[in-house]
């Protein structure tokens, strides 16, 4: 199946759920430089109890372009979704499910050896897809759906 047919897939099921939600939005938006903040989307959308975590990518706040070491820009990527979801009240303790596009499939390990120090208490459902390109040079782009657990906030 193709990476456009996945993402359409996943875009479609977030619809649905977010239709049956809560329709009180809040839009979730963490530190952004100027030209970030024109961007047309937020970093995250929080929907009831349910935070949409838009595509992340790792990059260096001197360059504004994806990190040289695919390590240093997992990390960055990964620490870009935290904040997200802190952003929104949540933790990462509440991610359900991730999505990681890779322009090189063999950053698989270098990917993991970050990614597992983000979740200390189990591991969300995940996908890890190739992809030809990303934009600013990004080997990764990170997004995900966290839902809050009542009663542990």
């Amino acid at each position: 199946m193709s990476i456009r047919l996945i993402t359409i897939a996943f875009l479609l099921a977030l619809a649905a759920n977010a239709a049956s939600a809560d329709t009180n939005r809040h839009f979730v938006n963490g530190d952004r430089s100027a030209a970030r903040a024109l961007l047309p989307f937020s970093d995250g959308v929080l929907v009831g109890d349910t935070l949409y975590i838009s595509g992340h990518i790792g990059i260096d706040p001197k360059s504004d372009r994806a990190a040289d070491d695919p390590r240093i820009e997992a990390k960055l990527v990964m620490d870009r979704v935290k904040a997200t979801v802190e952003s929104a009240g949540l933790t990462m303790d509440d991610v359900v499910s991730m999505q990681v596009f890779c322009t090189d499939l063999a950053l698989y390990d270098t990917f993991n050896a970050v990614y597992r120090d983000y979740f200390p208490h189990g591991f969300p459902a995940r996908a890890f897809l190739g992809a030809s390109t990303l934009l600013r040079g990004a080997h990764y782009e990170v997004l995900g759906i966290a839902v809050r657990r009542h009663g542990t906030h």
